[in-house]
């Protein structure tokens, strides 16, 4: 068992861990592609236990309850994401990101427009253009306040810089809002340096009544895939329902 602290600078909601950071929390430490769940709100500098038994790893809060669990997945799982945008496409995608003109996340630690540079990742996703709806790109250059001793970038944070624009990507589609981060998928091909620009990607891929499936995927500048990923989104309230054609005028 290892005790672990997710502190308040890596809040999603004021109140909870960043989805996308927590579930790279929980799966760094398996090879390969993994899958994890968030069964619970993460409490925020609260003490948390990590165990690995059958080689699935659990999150438990103080009261020993699962709040978070990860498993081993296959490449087969993740989505074949589309080419990479080239970075100027990006960098006007990312300057349409609502978050800028709307306070939907304002704090959050993967896309707050509040948070300083070093304090917050700061990764801005907006509709791509000539792509289909909730397309969305930007681009997000890794911070050396997150670099490890080799200056690379953590597993968990670019876990966390693919999870918001997956959420952006079903609301520049649906118009709507909220939504919480249920299960990632994911795959760290090459962990980018600090201070290497990237572009990021996420595009809507299916609904199934409250559920919405987004992919992600993170680029270099010059279009190598360095991650990707596979959400599931947990919408608060019903879904968007489909307008009802009028009925047509009766015949004199």
């Amino acid at each position: 068992m290892t005790q672990i602290v997710i502190a308040q600078q890596f809040c999603g909601p004021p109140n909870s861990g960043n989805g996308g950071y927590v579930c790279g929390v929980l799966a760094r430490d398996l090879e390969g592609p993994a899958t994890s769940v968030l069964r619970a709100r993460i409490p925020l500098d609260a003490a948390l236990t990590l165990g690995v038994e059958d080689g699935q790893v659990r999150m438990f809060d103080g009261e020993g309850a699962v709040i978070g669990t990860a498993r081993p997945a296959q490449a087969a799982d993740l989505p074949e994401p589309p080419p990479a945008p080239s970075l100027p496409a990006a960098e006007a995608a990312g300057s349409r990101y609502i978050g800028l003109t709307q306070r939907v996340h304002p704090t959050c630690f993967s896309c707050g427009p509040e948070r300083a540079e070093g304090d917050g990742l700061r990764v801005f996703v907006g509709q791509l253009d000539g792509a289909a709806d909730g397309v969305c790109a930007g681009v997000w250059t890794p911070h050396a306040a997150f670099a490890d001793d080799e200056g690379l970038t953590p597993a968990e944070v670019i876990w966390a810089a693919l999870d918001c624009p997956g959420f952006f990507a079903w609301v520049v589609k649906e118009g709507r809002h909220g939504a919480l981060l249920g299960t990632m998928t994911g795959e760290v091909i090459r962990r980018p340096k600090a201070g290497e620009t990237c572009i990021v990607i996420a595009w809507p891929i299916v609904r199934e009544g409250r559920k919405e499936t987004a992919g992600v995927a993170l680029y270099s500048a010059e279009g190598e895939l360095l991650a990707r990923g596979h959400q599931v989104w947990i919408t608060m309230g019903p879904p968007p329902q489909a307008a009802v054609p009028a009925p047509a005028a009766a015949e004199a």
